[in-house]
């Protein structure tokens, strides 16, 4: 009985029996599941959907022919390993649970083949594309790991200079270490790195950040330096007990809020906005080959 060709992409084609063998698990589950009179429709979706995702892996894997690129069997055999560690099950049981879905084993390792495929070209062509600035993990930050405050409520950075011993001279030596650094942030230099580098203050270790402060929580050198300040500004320098102290307002009116300090989430916001980037340069490359192939459907 001969196949039937659904789709030609370049010089290769796509068979139906290439379409229910990748898309025997989701299509089983939908005869499962779905109601009686909505199974037909959905699985007419699902094979227009899958019949897209073949293209797109038989697009990758001509592109990885033309560079050279190939997968060898040990490196599937170690990411169905690491597949079954992690679901800490037996070979046994994983493949016959992945009997059950529908999936055989060879028709298993391709699909991991696939995958393992699809990250080296992302090694060789995309990762270069993809930098996540400082400046995007901040504007994240400062967008979802705070939460409004209902009345005035203010975002601030904040440096401070102690003096060790209560003479002039130490004063004096603190108020200079102050004026210094404070002309430098006023010149543009970044706030927070300042704050690392010369506060004298534990908030040092999160680049200055106190978090946010309604005003009837702060203390009175706070409520003076604030006077009069406007989102982005910089504070004049203020005397407290032991030291002199200025600020950066980052936003006020209930704006801006904190749940964590930026140090503790700046490496995990790094890594979701990395991924994020990473998978939509990816469908841009992928539609870039689409654009450039020849491409036919028969289903």
């Amino acid at each position: 009985m001969l196949d039937r060709i659904i789709a030609i992409v370049n010089d290769d084609v796509i068979t139906l029996t290439d379409l229910n063998r990748e898309g025997a698990a989701l299509f089983l589950r939908i005869t499962q599941e779905a109601p009686p009179e909505q199974v037909e429709r959905t699985l007419v979706k699902a094979r227009e959907e899958m019949l897209s995702s073949l293209i797109d892996k038989l697009i990758v894997a001509q592109r990885a022919k033309k560079m050279g690129v190939s997968v060898a069997n040990p490196e599937v055999d170690s990411a169905i390993g690491r597949i079954i560690e992690g679901n800490k099950t037996t070979p046994e049981k994983f493949w016959q649970q992945m009997t059950l879905m529908g999936a055989s084993e060879p028709d298993y390792r391709e699909i991991i083949r696939s995958q393992i495929l699809q990250e080296k070209l992302i090694d060789y062509e995309i990762r270069s594309r993809v930098v996540v600035n400082e400046e995007r993990i901040r504007e994240f930050y400062e967008k979802n790991y705070t939460q409004k405050m209902k009345e005035d409520a203010y975002h601030l950075l904040q440096m401070g200079f102690v003096w060790k011993e209560n003479t002039p001279a130490a004063k004096d030596d603190a108020r200079r270490r102050a004026e210094e650094v404070r002309k430098q942030a006023l010149a543009g230099e970044d706030f927070r790195t300042l704050a690392r580098q010369s506060s004298n203050l534990p908030s040092a270790k999160d680049g200055g950040d106190i978090g946010v402060f309604k005003k009837s929580e702060m203390a009175a050198h706070m409520k003076v330096g604030l006077l009069g300040l406007q989102v982005g500004q910089i504070s004049a320098i203020q005397e407290t007990p032991a030291g002199y102290q200025f600020f950066k307002l980052l936003s006020d009116k209930g704006d801006a809020r904190l749940q964590s300090s930026y140090e503790t989430v700046k490496e995990q916001i790094r890594q979701q906005l990395y991924e994020e980037a990473l998978s939509s340069q990816f469908q841009k490359w992928v539609k870039e080959l689409r654009d450039q192939a020849y491409i036919k459907k028969l289903l």
